[in-house]
């Protein structure tokens, strides 16, 4: 029998965005683990508000939303409020009722410096680290290093000469005036972006073409493929060597050994000295091209390393997830800081899904 399409809508309703996400959903482990972190983390989303003045929005109710954009690639804040209006997914992750007003976007920018200010997402980030350190899930002796580049908000037509000797002629679109590049040499020596000027014009390799970028650093442990530390530094020629040493410091400090693998382009002597001393075994993949690796034989011929270097190319899923799944191939903000705050969630994002698979339901 056709059912009638009725136009009428019902005056009374006891339902509740809980009875409408399915039992099996894979967000009710994550916000499980999600609600767990922001406890831990209670004491110091308490110490950021006065005890008098009008109701904020509350912290974890941003800090919740800031994962969803990334769950679900969400491009911007304004967009996710708007949805926050129809979706009842989105609802019951936030713990929103049906009738509950949805906050408006410049509620982010409002309270994104208060939250930098008291280091809320690196805490966010650590918390989870500590979640899947708990739950036997992280490598205590096997870790894997490397790098990549977020494009940065701002455009090459920004990057000019810093003593100001660019053409001062009237642009012919003011705009997006029409810029030509051709025959000029451009550095980060000479030039600076007008947009943002701690970006840095930088290539991933030769032939690639050159972008106004930061750099990311990830550290990652090599049992479940889990992040362990995160970095956002500038993206320079030694960025990613000077990183994973800080990393090493701050992450992996202790006296046992262990292994850290890394692809070509951490085959330095200074950096395979520094691991050394650190106590670190240097699994990083030689490169031999017209120059003599200085990682040496008493180091590859174990079978260990052939297992680093096979297991460290899942740092590259890591990166591939965060780029497409979520959207940090370009940060949305200017200046290292920002930047680096919302690539805190985006790797805690991309934890809590991982830790959510392994873990039993039962333990979740």
């Amino acid at each position: 029998m056709r059912g009638s399409d009725t136009k009428q809508a019902t005056m009374l309703s006891l339902i509740t965005p809980e009875h409408r996400v399915p039992k099996d959903h894979p967000l009710r482990k994550v916000k499980v683990l999600a609600d767990a972190a922001l406890v831990e983390i209670g004491h110091t989303l308490e110490g950021m508000y006065s005890k008098v003045g009008r109701p904020s929005i509350p912290p974890e109710r941003l800090l919740k939303a800031m994962l969803l954009m990334a769950f679900y690639t969400v491009r911007s804040e304004r967009m996710f409020c708007e949805q926050l209006d129809y979706n009842l997914l989105f609802r019951w992750f936030l713990d929103m009722n049906m009738d509950d007003e949805s906050f408006d976007h410049s509620s982010f920018a409002k309270n994104r410096a208060r939250l930098m200010e008291h280091e809320v997402a690196w805490q966010f980030f650590e918390t989870i680290v500590v979640q899947a350190r708990k739950a036997g899930l992280m490598s205590d002796d096997h870790f894997t290093v490397d790098g990549t580049l977020i494009e940065a908000w701002a455009s090459l037509k920004s990057f000019k000469k810093k003593d100001g000797g660019d053409d001062q002629r009237p642009p012919d679109d003011p705009g997006n005036p029409t810029v030509n590049f051709h025959g000029e040499k451009r550095s980060n020596e000479t030039h600076a972006s007008t947009t943002d000027e701690e970006a840095k014009l930088a290539r991933k390799g030769n032939g690639k073409e050159a972008k106004l970028a930061f750099s990311q650093h990830a550290l990652m442990e090599n049992r479940n493929g889990l992040l362990v530390g995160l970095r956002i530094a500038p993206a320079t020629g030694t960025a990613e060597r000077d990183v994973a040493v800080e990393m090493m410091d701050d992450a992996l400090g202790g006296t046992r050994r262990i292994t850290l693998g890394a692809d070509k382009g951490y085959d330095t002597a200074d950096f395979i000295a520094q691991c050394r001393a650190r106590n670190v075994t240097p699994h990083v993949a030689q490169n031999c091209s017209r120059r003599r690796s200085a990682v040496d034989r008493r180091t590859v011929r174990h079978g260990g390393y052939a297992v680093s270097q096979r297991i460290r190319k899942r740092v590259e899923e890591i990166f591939g997830w965060m780029k497409t799944i979520g959207n940090f191939r370009r940060t949305r903000f200017k200046g290292l800081a920002r930047t680096e705050f919302a690539s805190y969630f985006v790797g805690a994002a991309y934890n809590l899904i991982r830790i959510a698979k392994l873990l039993p339901a039962a333990t979740a």
